[in-house]
């Protein structure tokens, strides 16, 4: 097994079996913070396990029915994900608004106690998944520092609630935390719809695109360009390069130039259809005519 499957499955099990104690801890508690936090990882159980399950069906190798491969399985776990944050958080927040009112008396050292285990937990997984190299390691390690510092807040509200017995603190950081996880899930929402539709990915500027190929001696002009990422990683481009006849006369090495332009723009993969400007296909050749 490759190592960051390992670092991966590691980090996963840990958010799962930390995920439970928050879910006995938070009723236990009579903390709603902390059953709110236990949302939150229960949706980052889901990515961190779909990640590992993604990292062993990605070296399944394309076949006839998908020739892309089966990385976009992912994107279905991501949004079964988010829709369960947002089903959950609109749920505590129906919870915790009648507690704004008439607050509850919580547990304030239990609480305190699950904060120490839920930092160490996620630091854990956090330091393991930071040795990684790879995006999609790089990326959830970000996840699990979030939860870091959400359990540091926490840790501090249980320190109010046990000095000064303010237990108005325990619903306002559940309000706070859900309304954070909310606006975290709209925004991985959003670029996993916006990947499904073969948008254009929010880390690439296709004008630029266009002005690095443009900018090629003998590149007349481009048109046609679809750019659409597979997963969030996989970045794919086709498009119609006119070029002048000198660059014609040796199209694999015109082709290898573009290619390494598109690479240094993260697009890994590409298809390039170079035309001469008589033998144009598209509507705006009149200009290069």
């Amino acid at each position: 097994m490759p190592e960051r499957e390992k670092r991966i499955r590691l980090a996963a099990l840990l958010n799962v079996g930390f995920t439970i104690l928050e879910v006995v801890g938070g009723l236990w508690t009579n903390s709603l913070a902390i059953l709110s936090d236990a949302l939150h990882d229960f949706g980052d159980s889901v990515a961190l396990l779909s990640a590992y399950f993604f990292e062993r069906g990605a070296q399944k190798e394309p076949d006839s029915s998908h020739t892309f491969g089966y990385q976009r399985l992912s994107l279905f776990s991501a949004l079964f994900a988010g829709m369960v944050l947002v089903g959950g958080s609109i749920f505590i927040l129906a919870q915790a608004i009648p507690r704004i009112i008439n607050p509850q008396v919580v547990d304030a050292m239990g609480m305190f106690g699950i904060a120490i285990i839920g930092i160490i937990f996620n630091g854990v997984g956090f330091f393991v998944l930071k040795k990684g190299e790879s995006l999609n390691e790089r990326v959830l390690s970000w996840h699990l520092l979030e939860d870091v510092l959400g359990w540091v807040v926490i840790l501090v509200g249980a320190v109010i609630i046990h000095f000064w017995g303010i237990y108005l603190v325990d619903p306002l950081l559940t309000v706070g935390l859900t309304v954070f996880i909310l606006y975290n899930v709209a925004k991985n929402l959003r670029e996993t719809i916006n990947i499904l539709l073969e948008g254009v990915p929010k880390h690439i500027d296709i004008e630029k695109v266009k002005r690095e190929l443009s900018s090629i001696n003998g590149v007349l002009g481009v048109h046609d360009i679809h750019i659409w990422s597979l997963e969030g990683e996989t970045d794919i481009l086709t498009g119609h390069v006119v070029v002048d006849e000198s660059l014609l006369k040796n199209p694999s090495q015109t082709r290898k130039t573009i290619k390494g332009i598109l690479e240094e723009l993260h697009i890994e993969h590409s298809t390039i259809e170079l035309e001469s400007k008589d033998y144009c296909s598209g509507i705006e050749c009149k200009t290069w005519r």
